[in-house]
């Protein structure tokens, strides 16, 4: 057979293959996850940067390179409204006719661009070979003009451009601003009781890098034991409470890895010791977590129940779930049980309980700093598929408790359609229930609202938005 004769290469640079760049790869795949399979980017990440280190090597994948990657993934992700506001302003096409993973690689680089150190020249060159690896060499000629495009202003110059006037349109400007959706900035601000300074302030919070926070199981380890760590500083109001400093790894303390302690945002502390402390008539022997997954709360109320001889009993109605609860109440040095039941449909006898949590699901608007992608995620109607399943586990809760005891209602939203709305509906229809002032459960924390309930804040506390409502059955 003759050889083919070879097609002549046309004249200019020779090919260069893309060089691969395994932090900006990562950081993509997992944009990719979070998008394509409404995965968590908390739990995509750690996987991924596990099988990076195995796969480069701790010499060319090292903890700085863990970091960077991290900014990159939830960077971009905190900030994808605004940054979504700049792409739109540079492209001749609506976004949604811009295929998914370029607007990705897009994110990447003008996180890099505007939310970065990383010099400007750095940041396009390195994101268009990321393109290049990704999405093609057609593609990557799209990304490198955009990227050279924004490039040509700051982050103020992007905003004062593309954001409405504050005077025209408060919320939407807010919203861009910021990089939160219209509807959750006015949810936020409706739940804040006005001001441009509160909302402000709280929307910037979402936007920050939360510390990582430890909490320290009673009778199995003290605070003062976790503060031995490299990186540790006190909490700012549990007891229990230590948080890492950037850098710190919890999966490095000895007493996270006997489940001794674990990693609990201050917030749900505070809830739980709230309902822990809250004055009870009559006896202190059985205690329910009725949505205890994935075990946080239900893990220190065990601890707490224990050191005055009470009973535990952690429900979860998803059985992968309550696999959770388990692992983190195992050792607890008191008696405790778990089970896979519906709140809704207890597998209990009504007021067999002194004291009773229910932390509803919900939104997750209160946790906005921790999992970025819920405030994409999350629409309106989503607050009609949870009121019922609230105000129905509220019900069986109360219907647990018994005459004297007292039931915690909590959620991680302080949206007032899941929080005082839930409680005064339920409240109609228990004419022998009361709340009471949870406030002076919290002595040393400021700025709980107007009571009787508690409302923590991101701007105000450095925790989650966790609510609590505190109920006491008098008849």
């Amino acid at each position: 057979m003759s050889e083919q004769p070879r097609r002549p290469r046309k004249p200019g640079k020779p090919y260069r293959r893309p060089q691969k760049d395994p932090v900006r790869i990562l950081a993509f795949e997992a944009l990719r996850a979070v998008d394509e399979r409404d995965a968590y980017a908390n739990l995509v990440l750690p996987p991924l940067l596990r099988k990076a280190r195995e796969k480069e090597g701790p010499e060319n994948f090292d903890a700085r390179d863990a970091a960077l990657a991290t900014e990159l993934v939830y960077g971009t992700l905190r900030r994808q409204g605004t940054y979504d506001a700049i792409i739109a302003d540079c492209v001749d096409r609506p976004l949604r006719e811009v295929d998914p993973p370029v607007l990705d690689v897009l994110g990447l680089g003008v996180h890099q661009l505007l939310g970065t150190r990383i010099p400007s020249h750095a940041a396009v060159s390195a994101t268009v070979e990321l393109a290049r690896v990704v999405l093609g060499d057609g593609r990557a000629k799209f990304v490198n003009a955009v990227l050279r495009k924004v490039a040509r202003d700051d982050l103020d110059g992007w905003l004062e451009r593309v954001a409405p006037p504050y005077d025209e349109d408060p919320e939407d400007h807010l919203a861009v601003v910021h990089s939160h959706p219209r509807w959750v900035v006015s949810a936020l601000w409706d739940s804040l009781g006005g001001g441009r300074a509160g909302i402000e302030e709280l929307l910037a919070a979402d936007n920050e890098r939360p510390e990582v926070t430890l909490v320290a199981r009673p009778g199995r380890a003290t605070a003062d034991e976790l503060l031995g760590e490299e990186a540790a500083v006190p909490g700012r109001w549990s007891p229990y409470a230590v948080r890492l400093s950037e850098g710190g790894e919890p999966g490095a303390v000895d007493a996270v890895r006997e489940n001794r302690a674990g990693v609990q945002d201050e917030g749900s502390q505070l809830v739980a010791l709230a309902l822990a402390n809250a004055p009870l008539d009559g006896p202190d022997r059985r205690w329910l977590d009725g949505c205890a997954g994935p075990g946080g709360k239900a893990a220190l109320l065990g601890a707490l129940a224990a050191e005055r001889g009470a009973f535990l009993l952690a429900s979860e109605k998803q059985p992968h779930r309550a696999g959770l609860v388990a692992k983190a109440l195992d050792g607890n040095p008191g008696p405790y049980q778990v089970i896979a039941a519906d709140g809704t449909r207890p597998a209990w006898r009504p007021g067999g309980f002194d004291r009773v949590l229910v932390d509803v699901p919900c939104t997750g608007l209160g946790a906005l700093r921790r999992r970025p992608e819920a405030r994409w995620r999350r629409r309106p109607e989503d607050l009609d598929g949870f009121a019922p399943l609230q105000r129905g586990l509220l019900r069986s809760a109360l219907e647990a408790v018994r005459v004297g005891g007292v039931v915690g209602y909590a959620t991680c939203s302080p949206h007032l359609a899941e929080t005082r709305a839930v409680v005064a509906d339920v409240l109609k229809q228990f004419p022998d229930a009361e709340l009471f002032d949870a406030r002076p459960l919290l002595p040393d924390v400021p700025d709980l609202g107007e009571g009787p309930d508690v409302q923590l804040w991101p701007h105000l506390h450095g925790t989650d938005a966790m609510y609590l409502a505190l109920i006491r059955r008098t008849a």
